[in-house]
């Protein structure tokens, strides 16, 4: 049945979780206080393999607002695959809107109705982002007056920075006083918050499983962009983002996985000339960088993706 038979579309969030069950259970708590408004919310949590028992936690968490189906994977499939698990259920239980969302995000109750809304004004779009703020206290910066915390910009939309290969997001460590309040065409959707018509992974695919975590949201956006498609930042639309709570800022795990992906994207995407940038970058990590630098580098050129080779920090 299509979304004019129904005359109401049906959306799936889709929440990933692996070892942090009071952030998952903060966010589904946060989500049972949506306004549900012409539209059908179904919930997927995602257990990538946790290795303690907070899965046990989660199943006792109740809601009434909205219905929760729980995926548990034997083991930690990363971002892209364990998120992929979870789009692949929606699709098959005719999701119109999949959300991808991260489980250390706390939603404001209007987003879903604000994304809706942008959805049918920009009809000729199919991935939406919206306003996301750092969570009060998990600010990249301690400088900030107290009626500040919570409108502190961690994302409003994004740009690839193709002469270095990096995605940048627009605005950050900005204080809020509404210069982020207009809809704008953006280049990516962060894959913490990433509103996505299901006919996008229909016909460009799902996230690329050999990321394992970090790039694979870009990716998608890039592969979807050069295909003439739209991706729009709604700025009515806010939630709240514990920052790096499940790899942590500066760890091992960034620096493996950014090292590689960023490798991965960019001699995939990138101008020649950025290419060879990238090459002479990696012959200098390999000489003097950081050790999970230098394991990046060594895992890109010989093909070990997806999880890659550091099976004992995961």
């Amino acid at each position: 049945m299509s979304t004019h038979e129904r005359n109401f579309p049906i959306v799936y969030i889709i929440v990933l979780n692996w070892n942090r069950s009071d952030d998952t259970i903060a966010c589904l708590d946060s989500l049972s206080h949506l306004n549900i408004k012409d539209f059908k919310l179904f919930v997927t949590l995602v257990d990538n393999g946790s290795t303690n028992d907070c899965i046990e936690s989660i199943k006792r968490f109740k809601t009434g607002k909205y219905n929760i189906n729980i995926i548990e994977n034997q083991s930690n499939l990363g971002f892209a695959e364990g998120n992929n698990v979870g789009i692949e259920y929606a699709l098959k239980n005719n999701a119109d809107y999949v959300f991808i969302l991260n489980n250390d995000t706390l939603v404001d109750k209007d987003i879903i109705n604000k994304l809706l809304k942008a959805a049918d004004r920009y009809k000729d779009a199919g991935i939406f982002t919206p306003k996301i703020y750092f969570a009060k206290g998990f600010e990249f910066h301690k400088k900030y007056k107290k009626n500040e915390l919570g409108k502190v910009i961690w994302s409003a939309g994004g740009q690839i920075d193709w002469n270095n290969v990096y995605g940048e997001n627009a605005g950050v460590d900005e204080v809020d006083n509404g210069q982020f309040g207009k809809n704008r065409e953006t280049d990516f959707a962060t894959g913490a918050a990433m509103f996505v018509r299901s006919e996008v992974f229909k016909k460009y695919g799902l996230f690329d499983e050999r990321y394992f975590m970090y790039f694979e949201d870009v990716d998608l956006c890039f592969r979807y962009k050069r295909s003439g498609g739209k991706i729009i930042y709604v700025g009515s639309a806010i939630l709240w983002h514990k920052v790096a709570q499940s790899s942590g800022i500066g760890s091992d795990l960034n620096d493996y996985y950014i090292t590689r992906n960023r490798l991965l994207f960019g001699m995939g995407y990138a101008p020649l000339r950025t290419k060879l940038a990238l090459y002479k970058e990696s012959v200098k990590f390999l000489m003097y960088g950081r050790p999970m630098q230098k394991k990046g580098v060594l895992d890109f050129y010989t093909a070990k993706f997806g999880r890659g080779t550091i099976d004992n920090k995961l």
